[in-house]
């Protein structure tokens, strides 16, 4: 087996968006990186990054492109659990099938990776698991409430994980974009039950959620916060990747929950005619 002597990070994902960039700063600091992709080609390497097929809701898949990576590679010692997907629309418009399907990619996937490659990592005595979440994964998201649920989901299992693991050398470790201009709102996947009562309400959001992803940080940003995650020697739990995710965050933490409700109400632009017709309807 081929031995790499420098650090080797597999990167999910990493065919666009934040995976390139995340891929592209990991190889910038010097690793080996790696790139699982559902449309990596046989042999396809992309600007200095290999890539392996790779489908994170199939169990063999990711045991055989983990088992691909250790054996060009001999070791692993980053993974960033990136690959994910979106839904758009009231969470009462997505059948239960569609918010399985989410969770199975967004949540489950990455739980995927991370028990492939924890055997190598404890037995190695060190490893970083870098899981990509969002500010969605700390407030609430109306019209987006699944995703939300899977980055919430993302950060209870993290930072409960990051625990169990210390004692065997290996971190489990939490970055957090805010709005990042990539095409994740072009590729989100619509409501499958979609109801009339939302289309008002759900073209609002498509126009905010396009207008926050225009007005966004550069993927680079957040690919600078992984490297800073996988490369600290005193690593933090959570790295908020920009300005504003690093505002949302402190905000969550210190602003009074009622206060906090309004703002949500406010930058949703769910304080309008609804209300207002629900008032009349009371009097």
């Amino acid at each position: 087996m081929a031995v790499e002597t420098g650090r080797v990070a597999l990167v999910t994902g990493a065919s666009s968006g934040i995976g390139e960039a995340a891929a592209h700063s990991l190889l910038g600091a010097g690793f080996t990186v790696y790139g699982p992709s559902r449309k990596a080609a046989v042999g396809e390497e992309r600007n200095g990054v290999p890539f392996v097929a790779l489908d994170v809701t199939d169990d063999q898949s990711v045991a055989a492109a983990v088992g691909e990576v250790l054996g060009r590679s001999g070791h692993i010692d980053v993974l960033v659990n990136n690959a994910g997907l979106g839904i758009t629309g009231a969470t009462e418009e997505s059948s239960v099938e569609q918010a399985r399907a989410l969770f199975d990619t967004n949540f489950f996937g990455s739980m995927r990776m991370t028990r492939a490659v924890l055997p190598q990592m404890r037995e190695q005595g060190s490893g970083r698991i870098i899981n990509i979440s969002s500010v969605l994964g700390l407030v609430p998201a109306p019209f987006a409430a699944l995703y939300a649920a899977t980055k919430h989901a993302i950060e209870g299992y993290s930072e409960s994980l990051d625990h169990e693991l210390r004692e065997h050398g290996v971190r489990v470790l939490l970055v957090e974009p805010a709005y990042t201009r990539t095409s994740f709102d072009a590729n989100a996947i619509p409501a499958d039950e979609p109801l009339p009562v939302y289309t008002r309400r759900r073209e609002v959001f498509d126009v905010l959620i396009a207008e926050a992803i225009k007005a966004g940080d550069e993927p680079s940003i957040v690919g600078e916060a992984i490297v800073a995650a996988a490369t600290d020697s005193r690593p933090k739990l959570r790295y908020p990747a920009g300005p504003l995710a690093r505002r949302v965050t402190k905000l969550r933490r210190y602003v009074p929950a009622t206060a906090f409700d309004k703002q949500i109400r406010k930058i949703n632009q769910l304080n309008g005619p609804a209300n207002a017709a629900h008032k009349e309807r009371q009097s």
